[in-house]
């Protein structure tokens, strides 16, 4: 985690059913926007569940979440049915605001170099400043650490 204070870039991304959210959606409350590489996989899946179970503590805080990946709004609406995510998860097909982000990058898997998304999460304040951010995230108990740095913050 390191401190941030920049402004998080623009976007214009639809989520699972549809609807067009833009940078202009951050402002007003606090937001936590975290980047994951696959719908359905199985650290993805850990890190929706967790998000998804302190959803009610985020929002009684005034915190919005948002998930984002490459997929594409079909795969994020049959993750969401499967898994019963309850918060937008933005498609970012064309990995434009992945790449704003830096989380777009090479990888390696077994030796083969390949680009994908480095797992992240931005925490942005009311008037869409990141004041926040995590980089190279485990899954498994990410959701709580964010919860607890949200509480610090504000």
């Amino acid at each position: 985690m390191n401190s941030a204070k920049k402004a998080f870039p623009g976007f214009h991304l639809d989520d699972q059913s549809g609807k067009t959210w833009t940078e202009k959606d951050l402002q007003g409350s606090w937001t936590v926007v975290y980047a994951y590489p696959k719908d359905m996989t199985p650290g993805c899946t850990v890190e929706a569940h967790e998000f998804s179970d302190l959803h009610g503590s985020f929002k009684k805080l005034g915190v919005q979440i948002f998930g984002l990946s490459p997929d594409d709004i079909t795969s994020h609406m049959k993750f969401c049915e499967k898994d019963g995510i309850t918060f937008p998860l933005l498609a970012d097909t064309e990995q434009k605001l992945l790449k704003s982000l830096g989380s777009w990058m090479k990888k390696s898997m077994y030796g083969r170099e390949y680009m994908g998304v480095d797992r992240s999460t931005w925490l942005v304040d009311p008037e869409g400043t990141i004041v926040k951010e995590w980089h190279q995230v485990k899954a498994a108990g990410h959701a709580q650490e964010v919860l607890n740095a949200v509480k610090e913050s504000q």
